[in-house]
């Protein structure tokens, strides 16, 4: 299981020195999220360029408003300029925001990440044709030595999983734990992608994590950082699985010896990377930090 980071951009500045200092420690893999803020995709196509060793992940792009050949375009594009260390990492985000700000239709949303998928692992070869019931792509992209990047899937109820097993690389989750990943998230991915003939899929969980000498504090933090996820009905189903009642107990919290095992653990699962969401004050910070850097050496 590799050890890497899952954060996001607070500034051009910030993420060129995390992703620097990620890149030093030997850290295996840096996950950006997209929201509203900077895009992802053009943030690590300008600063992660000179970091050999890590790779860089979306986590994730959402795909409605972005057409899937437009997407393998900035891609690739973005590839190319890492030099193929891009990990593309997409997700069908939520109603509220697909309908409310986009103005978009979030009906059958597994079939739009079927057709989707099929349309963008096309693109992404620089040549497609693909007509589906909402989608069409159809055309070549001209972007000459563009390495593919591989694609992953913010993947969470069963069907979702078996298209993404179908379909894609793999699967990054959020709002998910080691009860819900053993019993549903692993075994159902895996299952699909071998019934297609495909390699096993990987799986890249990010937790918050801290690293503390007060948990109930942390745990506190945790609580009022998480609390908006449990009232969307993906995430609020994922913590159902797990047995929480809040998000907030989702977070990896405790001393380091405590944190390290709870993170080794999902290796026995079958999780192929774990990314730290590290949170807390700026010496738990620090101290976490410290944590995942040690755990990421033990693997080089």
């Amino acid at each position: 299981m590799d050890i890497g980071i899952f954060g996001h951009v607070e500034s051009i500045d910030q993420i060129t020195a995390d992703l620097r200092s990620a890149a030093a420690d030997g850290i295996a893999s840096y996950w950006l999220t997209q929201a509203f803020g900077t895009d992802t995709l053009n943030v690590i196509g300008a600063v992660a360029r000179d970091l050999p060793g890590l790779r860089v992940g979306t986590a994730v792009v959402p795909v409605h408003p972005r057409h899937p050949m437009a997407l393998a375009q900035q891609a690739l594009t973005t590839n190319l300029l890492v030099g193929g260390r891009l990990t593309l990492g997409i997700g069908p985000s939520h109603p509220n925001v697909v309908e409310s700000c986009w103005g978009l239709s979030y009906e059958r949303p597994a079939r739009y990440m079927r057709e989707y998928l099929q349309a963008l692992t096309g693109a992404l070869t620089q040549k497609v044709r693909f007509r589906g019931e909402v989608l069409t792509a159809r055309g070549d992209l001209d972007i000459p030595g563009a390495p593919i990047p591989r694609v992953l899937v913010a993947a969470l109820g069963p069907k979702m999983l078996e298209i993404t097993g179908t379909l894609a690389d793999g699967t990054v989750t959020w709002m998910v734990g080691p009860r819900t990943l053993k019993e549903l998230t692993i075994p159902t991915i895996r299952a699909a992608a071998a019934a297609a003939g495909r390699p096993d899929p990987e799986i890249v969980v990010p937790l918050p994590v801290c690293v503390t000498r007060d948990p109930a504090a942390a745990r506190a933090l945790a609580e009022q950082n998480l609390r908006w996820y449990g009232g969307l009905p993906s995430y609020r189903a994922m913590l159902d699985r797990e047995g929480h009642e809040t998000p907030g107990q989702m977070a990896v919290i405790g001393d380091a010896d405590s944190v390290a095992a709870e993170i080794e653990s999902l290796a026995g699962l079958g999780v192929t990377t774990f990314a730290a969401n590290i949170f807390g004050d700026e010496d738990e910070q620090a101290a976490t930090r410290e944590l995942i850097a040690r755990l990421a050496a033990a693997r080089r």
